[in-house]
């Protein structure tokens, strides 16, 4: 399950050399997750046609704009829907029919082979947080997020054992313009890691700069022939596909790299208050947006995405970790699984301002329902904070640490006669313990699933040592994790001429903050 990339032994025996190969410098990734375990069907085969159905008939009846976009509509007018406008009404059973051509599962390559991942069936992929502005740790608090601050992030990613991927905008560098800091992004995730990542959707042409960059750090061929990077494409909800979402789109699907098509929802305000009324629009939504990318160009592989939070009636803030929110991912689920379509959704999604006990319940809330509702790539998986605000460097430790217990859960119960452990119980008999016998002294490294961040020590060691609460654990990991990054090897031909296509670029255009 787990390939170590690279370790250091310390020579010497028995418990000197336990120590010392605990305390080595170890960067491991575990491989995907591959559930060995059911997931949860929260509803009926009634409700999902009922919800099938209804969505057909937006489509057909009230439609979807594609705005700003004239080729999307000559796509769509040729492809049998009526326009109006910019509204599009598909008419009943097209966009499914469209869909069908979409693979069920892909593998998205990485430079470092060991680290491709796999995207559908019964996987499930980890990438971090997206997108927030903001940053906190304990030394500097809430601040704007730099780049160098996005480097850090992506050290982290490259360290954390269970984390499968890079991701991509892991925090809004705001110390570079705006129509650059895509390039210094991509260069930092291309160089600083050799993890999957994905690419710039800000604007078309920034996804062709992804394109370009993937190029050069895979060679022309191999990108043209597979995939190498997972975006995230949003749907402006409600029913609205905006030109530069679609126009990323365009561009990854042409290319054959794959988009996640994610409704971006906030029950109540951009989505009906009930569960079946935003499955609904989820489904239309999803539907619209993966025919369109199939029309573009037919197997382009994509990812059926949800992105659901409900809101607080009182304060109109999002919220996180709610039932309504996990009813919400299990429906969902399903409809994609109908689909045959790998499914995102899910994270460590919480509203907290601080990596506190709220965090902590909504982040939990919200793992759990991804593992058991059958996600295949989770964004957020790690360092999510503020709703979304902010990036925060000890959560981001902490959720990464907890990813590890997603992947022993997934394992599901082991049946075999090592599993059974009939000559351990014999062994011991009535009255004695099981810490001596050959069954626990041959399991106990493998057997239980132990955080490399919380703290098991007894009160008083505890207290001796200054009595650390989980977020100074986490900051400490995080420096440690930091000081032992060592970065993976990159042919230097290659990012010399990285670095040189990332110069060129931002010398031919002026700087824009906006």
């Amino acid at each position: 399950m787990v390939e170590a990339e690279t370790r250091r032994r310390a020579r010497g025996g028995g418990g000197a050399a336990r120590r010392a190969e605990r305390t080595s410098v170890s960067i491991e990734t575990a491989r995907y997750i591959e559930r060995n375990i059911p997931v949860y069907d929260i509803l009926t085969d009634e409700a999902l046609e009922i919800i099938e159905t209804n969505a057909e008939t937006i489509l057909e009846e009230i439609g979807v704009n594609f705005v700003e976009n004239p080729k999307a509509l000559e796509r769509w007018r040729n492809a049998g829907a009526s326009i109006e406008g910019e509204r599009v009404r598909i008419p009943r059973g097209l966009a499914r029919q469209l869909c069908a051509t979409a693979p069920s599962r892909y593998v998205q390559h990485a430079r470092n082979p060991a680290r491709n991942v796999e995207i559908g069936g019964k996987t499930l992929v980890c990438a971090p947080v997206y997108g927030p502005p903001f940053v906190r740790d304990m030394e500097g608090g809430r601040r704007y997020a730099t780049m160098a601050d996005f480097e850090r992030f992506v050290k982290l990613g490259y360290m954390s054992k269970w984390l499968h991927h890079s991701g991509g905008t892991v925090c809004e560098p705001t110390d570079v313009p705006v129509n650059k800091r895509h390039l210094d992004m991509l260069y930092a995730h291309m160089t600083l890691s050799d993890k999957p990542f994905m690419g710039s959707v800000t604007e078309p042409s920034r996804a062709r700069d992804s394109v370009e960059m993937c190029e050069i750090l895979f060679g022309k061929e191999f990108v043209r022939d597979n995939t190498v990077m997972t975006s995230l494409i949003n749907i402006n909800s409600p029913m609205t596909f905006d030109d530069v979402m679609m126009g990323a789109l365009e561009v990854y699907a042409e290319h054959n790299q794959a988009c996640i098509v994610s409704p971006f929802i906030v029950g109540g305000a951009m989505a009906p208050v009930s569960v079946m009324g935003t499955l609904t629009q989820v489904l239309a939504e999803v539907l619209a947006g993966i025919a369109y990318s199939q029309l573009v160009r037919p197997g382009a592989p994509v990812i059926f995405g949800a992105f659901v939070t409900s809101i607080d009636m009182n304060s109109g803030a999002p919220t996180f970790g709610t039932p309504e929110a996990s009813q919400i991912l299990y429906g969902a689920g399903q409809l994609a699984r109908r689909m045959n379509l790998p499914f995102r959704s899910g994270g460590s999604l919480c509203g907290s301002k601080l990596p506190d006990a709220q965090a902590a319940y909504e982040t939990a809330n919200t793992l759990n329902a991804a593992m058991m509702g059958g996600v295949n790539f989770m964004l957020h998986s790690c360092g999510w904070l503020e709703g979304g605000l902010v990036a925060s460097f000890e959560k981001f430790v902490m959720d990464a640490d907890q990813l590890g217990a997603l992947h022993k859960f997934a394992e599901g119960i082991t049946t075999d006669e090592n599993g059974q452990a009939m000559g351990a119980i014999r062994e011991v008999g009535p009255g004695g313990h099981y810490l001596g016998c050959e069954h626990t002294q041959s399991n106990f490294k493998q057997a239980f699933w132990r955080s490399d961040v919380l703290d098991y020590k007894p009160f008083e060691t505890w207290h001796e040592e200054g009595g650390r609460d989980t977020m100074v654990l986490a900051n400490a990991k995080m420096h440690q994790m930091l000081a032992n990054y060592q970065q993976p090897p990159l042919d230097p031909a290659i990012a010399e001429a990285l670095a040189a296509y990332v110069a060129h670029k931002k010398a031919s255009m002026p700087d824009a903050f906006s």
